[in-house]
């Protein structure tokens, strides 16, 4: 089942709203000259201001989470999109703030992060797929992974809607060493992953949305959902492991830096069957930590309109 063209552009509008230059710039300006308290507490009104005024944004995540908590009533889902709202400035503040933190600095905001799986993946030499989903504070865990345990790192993901924060986020990627990799033809960007797996390199993608025809169908939440394809076929090809991970934020601010279980692609199986169980097995997984956290999943349009 494939995403209509509508949708698509559901996507970029919301995505506009909320990653905009202008909201980004200032964003960012304020979260690097206001104390942390003060940044937070703009973002706790301004994502009020726009749980309500965002009125098809806010729909869109209210959808969702009934997706999620189908026994859940009005009042608690839209408490919950609220939190989705407050939950996803704090981890872009948190994302912004760690910019300018050395290793001293960055390690008490991380309350648990064992690389162990991590390690013993590379060293078996192939490289590693990092998979995960926009859930909790993906590029914070990018971050960390540099900062505190010196991992070489390539960020693959498509171009932002906005030119302007496209340049921001890879500036500050590069700040801390980590590569980022823009999609284009699919060919070409598959070679280049290669290329860095054969180097033992660590690749990070993140699944749960797909781009144009690059998707597999797999169930997630009891619905046929488009997940990006490429990460499981790269592992066919290569023998590269997918590993699982998440940065999730505890109640007390600090996150839990979690790997899941290591995902190999069988390539004794034809190749459609072997992508879509992988694909399939990395949806299990997500889907047990939104269950869990479902105010920690960021999506800001209808996931499931067709």
């Amino acid at each position: 089942m494939m995403r209509s063209d509508s949708n698509l552009s559901a996507i970029r509008w919301h995505a506009g709203v909320l990653n905009n230059g202008v909201v980004f710039g200032a964003t960012y300006y304020g979260v690097t000259h206001l104390p942390r308290a003060c940044s937070y507490a703009i973002g706790h009104v301004g994502t009020w201001l726009a749980y309500r005024l965002m009125q098809d944004g806010t729909q869109a995540v209210v959808d969702n989470l009934r997706a999620i908590r189908p026994q859940a009533g009005e009042r608690e889902l839209r408490y919950l999109a609220l939190l989705t709202y407050r939950s996803y400035a704090r981890d872009t503040i948190d994302f912004i703030r760690s910019l300018e933190m050395d290793r001293a600095r960055l390690a008490p905001m991380m309350a648990s992060f064992d690389a162990a799986a991590l390690d013993d993946l590379l060293a078996q030499g192939r490289g590693v797929l990092l998979v995960g989903g926009h859930f909790g504070n993906w590029e914070l865990g990018g971050v960390a992974l540099r900062l505190l345990h010196g991992y070489a790192l390539t960020v693959i993901g498509k171009a932002e809607a906005s030119p302007i924060v496209g340049a921001f986020r890879r500036r500050m990627r590069d700040s801390f060493g980590i590569e980022t990799l823009e999609i284009g033809q699919m060919l070409e960007t598959a070679l280049r992953i290669r290329g860095l797996l054969s180097a033992n390199r660590i690749v990070a993608m993140l699944l749960d949305r797909h781009i144009g025809r690059d998707c597999v169908e797999v169930t997630f939440f009891g619905r046929s959902t488009a997940f990006l394809r490429t990460p499981a076929m790269i592992g066919y090809l290569s023998g590269a492991p997918l590993l699982p991970a998440f940065m999730i934020r505890r109640p007390d601010g600090r996150f839990d830096g979690l790997f899941g279980e290591p995902i190999r692609v069988d390539a004794s199986q034809s190749t459609e069957k072997a992508v879509h169980a992988a694909t399939q097995t990395f949806a299990r997984q997500l889907e047990h930590h939104i269950r869990e956290r479902p105010h920690l999943w960021y999506q800001f349009y209808p996931y499931w309109r067709t």
